[in-house]
C-alpha cells in the first residue's frame, strides 16, 4: 500500500472520528533530561497531534531533540503508521494503529502526567482480557530512552491460549524522512518472537498477514539495510495465559545523537530485541540522531552490545599511544 493512500485512510478515520463525537485522550509526554518525546494516544497507540512539539510533521509520535533545538519526529511524517494489537486462542484479536484505525478494543482508561501516560484496553468480545500500556522514563541509567510496561491480564473466567502481541512502526527518519536505514538485532535469542521484519506498514492485528518488504529481513538480524521507506515488525507468542494471571514484558522508545551513544543505551537497560532507524547519511555514526526501539521480557537474553569501529582520528590517536607505551614502560623500572 503505497503511502499516500495510507495518508487518505488516515484522513477519512480522523474525519469520522470527529462527525461522531469521539474523543482522543492523547498527550505528548517528554523525558525529564528533555530529550525525548512520545505522543500516546488513548488506545496505547503512538502518533498524536495533541499537544505536538514537532518540526516536521504535525503530530508526535518518536520524537528526538536535534541540535538546532527543534523537535524531530521519527514515525510520524507521511503516515501514521504504528501501533500494537493482541490476539487470543487464534480466533480473537484487537489492534490499535491510527494509520488504520481502532479495531476489536474497547477503552478502560488513559491518564497522563509531563512525562507518564497510562493507557488500559480490553478485548470488546472477550472484556475479561485487558492490556495495559504504562510509559515512563527509562531509570536504568539511560535518559534517552522511554519504556512502556506492557501488561496482558486474564480475567476471562478460562485459559486463554496462543497469547499473541504484535508491535509495529514505520521508520520516517529525519533529515531523511522516507529514505532511511533500519537495523534489528536480537532474532536469533529472542525464544518468543515469532516473526520480525522490515514491513512498518503492515497490520497490527496478529491473525492478520503479514509479509516484509525485503525478504531478506524475515526472521532475521540485519544491519543498515536500505536506503528505503521502511520500517520494523515484531510479533510475540506468550503462550497460554492461565485465568486469573497476567504477562508482562518492557518495550522501549528513545534516541541518541550518536549510534554508539544508542548502543551504550541499549545495553544499560538490558534490552533483549532491537531496532534502529537511521537517515540516509546517518547510517555510519548514527548522527545527527540514532532512534531506537526495542523490547525486554520478551524470552532473550540482553543484547551485547558491539563495539563501534573507531574513527580515523580516533585510530591515529591510538596509534600514538601505542608508539609512547615502550617509553613509558622504561621510564617507571628506572
Amino acid at each position: 500500500m503505497t503511502k499516500m493512500k495510507h495518508l487518505a485512510i488516515a484522513a477519512a478515520f480522523s474525519a469520522a472520528a470527529l462527525a461522531s463525537g469521539s474523543t482522543f485522550a492523547a498527550a505528548t509526554i517528554i523525558n525529564p533530561a528533555g530529550t525525548v518525546a512520545l505522543g500516546v494516544n488513548n488506545f496505547g497507540e503512538l502518533n498524536t497531534s495533541v499537544g505536538s512539539i514537532v518540526s516536521n510533521a504535525s503530530s508526535t509520535g518518536l520524537a528526538y531533540k536535534f541540535p538546532d533545538g527543534s523537535w524531530r519526529d521519527a514515525t510520524s511524517p507521511g503516515c501514521l503508521c504504528e501501533g500494537w494489537g493482541v490476539s487470543v486462542n487464534n480466533s480473537i484479536s484487537g489492534s490499535a494503529n491510527r494509520d488504520d484505525g481502532t479495531v476489536g478494543l474497547t477503552l478502560g482508561s488513559f491518564t497522563s502526567t509531563a512525562s507518564t501516560a497510562t493507557s488500559t484496553v480490553s478485548l470488546s468480545s472477550l472484556s475479561g482480557l485487558t492490556v495495559t500500556h504504562a510509559y515512563a522514563p527509562a531509570t536504568n541509567a539511560s535518559s534517552n530512552l522511554f519504556v512502556a510496561n506492557v501488561t496482558i491480564s486474564n480475567n476471562t473466567g478460562a485459559d486463554v491460549s496462543n497469547v499473541k502481541y504484535v508491535r509495529v512502526m514505520d521508520w520516517d527518519v529525519p533529515p531523511t524522512e522516507f529514505s532511511e536505514y533500519v537495523t534489528i538485532k536480537g532474532t536469533a535469542t529472542t525464544t518468543l518472537l515469532e516473526t520480525s521484519h522490515d514491513n512498518g506498514f503492515a497490520s497490527a492485528n496478529p491473525l492478520a498477514f503479514t509479509s516484509p518488504l525485503n525478504g531478506a529481513t524475515l526472521n532475521t538480524d540485519f544491519t543498515d539495510n536500505g536506503p528505503a521507506d521502511h520500517g520494523a515488525y515484531f510479533l510475540f507468542n506468550f503462550g497460554t495465559i492461565a485465568d486469573g494471571d497476567s504477562y508482562t514484558f518492557q518495550i522501549f522508545y528513545g534516541a541518541a545523537g550518536s549510534e554508539a551513544d544508542a548502543i551504550a543505551a541499549i545495553g544499560a537497560e538490558g534490552i533483549e530485541l532491537y531496532s534502529l532507524g537511521q537517515s540516509n547519511g546517518g547510517q555510519i555514526t548514527g548522527s545527527p540522531a540514532t532512534y531506537i526501539f526495542g523490547f525486554s521480557g520478551v524470552g532473550g537474553t540482553p543484547v551485547v552490545p558491539t563495539n563501534p569501529v573507531p574513527e580515523a582520528g580516533s585510530l591515529t590517536l591510538l596509534a600514538l599511544g601505542m608508539v609512547g607505551l615502550p617509553w613509558l614502560r622504561r621510564r617507571r623500572v628506572r
